[in-house]
């Protein structure tokens, strides 16, 4: 874990010594950024928000449209494209890290004989992927209410909010919450809308994409928003999976603004707003929440904050300010 802790911070992996990954997976943001977009190499901006790595380890699809299945091949990425890391190719991150004799000792020790004395993009990608697989969050105020027994670990208004959550609100038909634990998504991939803008290119997007080759299509993503507004489809290439998206969890996500794959939404308020209009739309039927209601369940999703990342950040965790002993 030290190692790929060490690989995560390290900004000489890049192709202006300026960027690591920690640029855009903060730990006091829950290792997402702030911003709508990734900004990478030279400002470079890219097409989607940076998701946070929390949990990373418990899904089975990685980027918004789940294009890589491991996080060994999605560690690796940012690494090769041109708007984050900038590094040229392969090769270019071997002899950044070969030039480190403490960093290669590093590796020796952690991968013993099975490294021999030649350093591989494999290692590396093991190495990172280790690390992220550390980041896991199941210590919120919610989790103590809900698995410890802690009843009084949310206030009132939260625990009104986790009513609405899981009941008119409809929220946890994707955000799952299970008898044992609460991963709060479901893994899959779900549409609120496709911009009208977007369906008159179409005709011109869609034969760009499928003749892109697999290795290329971070780098087409990253450059062109109205390729990435494409969402799963850019994987399956099945026209019903236009604009869909892996549900994000929601663990943390009081901590993880802007919202959205294109960070197009601001605050946690104006997201919920937008799930009800659209989940109104999609059930072809209003989901009325009036104001206070609506104010609960920003409350609930407030205490989705784990207390480690809370800290960090230097906020409360939304729970209950005066919780038992």
């Amino acid at each position: 874990m030290s190692l790929g802790a060490r690989l995560f911070a390290d900004r000489r992996l890049s192709g202006d010594g300026q960027i690591s990954c920690a640029t855009c997976h903060q730990p006091e943001r829950a290792f997402s950024d702030g911003r709508p977009v990734a900004r990478g190499i030279g400002g470079q901006l890219g097409s989607r928000n940076t998701p946070s790595l929390v949990n990373a380890s418990r899904s089975t699809t990685f980027s918004w449209e789940g294009r890589r299945t491991s996080l060994e091949d999605q560690v690796l990425d940012p690494f090769l494209n041109s708007r984050e890391h900038g590094l040229t190719n392969e090769q270019a991150l071997l002899e950044l890290l070969a030039v480190d004799s403490d960093l290669l000792a590093d590796f020796q020790r952690t991968f013993q004989r099975g490294m021999g004395k030649v350093l591989s993009l494999e290692h590396v990608a093991l190495a990172l992927a280790c690390f992220v697989r550390t980041l896991v969050a199941d210590d919120s105020t919610f989790d103590r209410f809900m698995y410890k027994g802690e009843h009084a670990a949310l206030t009132e208004g939260q625990r009104r909010g986790l009513k609405l959550f899981r009941g008119r609100g409809q929220c946890a038909s994707c955000h799952l919450i299970g008898d044992k634990d609460a991963p709060l998504t479901d893994g899959q991939f779900h549409a609120l809308h496709l911009e009208a803008g977007l369906r008159r290119h179409l005709p011109a997007l869609v034969p760009l994409v499928k003749a892109t080759p697999r290795e290329q299509l971070g780098e087409l993503i990253a450059s062109r928003p109205d390729i990435a507004a494409l969402g799963r489809f850019l994987v399956t290439l099945d026209p019903s999976d236009i604009g869909r998206f892996r549900t994000p969890s929601l663990r943390n996500v009081a901590l993880t603004a802007p919202y959205m794959h294109d960070g197009s939404v601001p605050t946690l308020a104006r997201a919920v707003e937008r799930e009800i209009y659209y989940r109104s739309a999609e059930v072809a039927r209003p989901v009325s929440l009036t104001p206070s209601e609506r104010d609960d369940l920003v409350a609930f999703l407030e205490s989705l904050t784990s207390t480690k990342y809370a800290a960090r950040h230097g906020s409360p965790t939304g729970g209950n300010p005066n919780p038992p002993p």
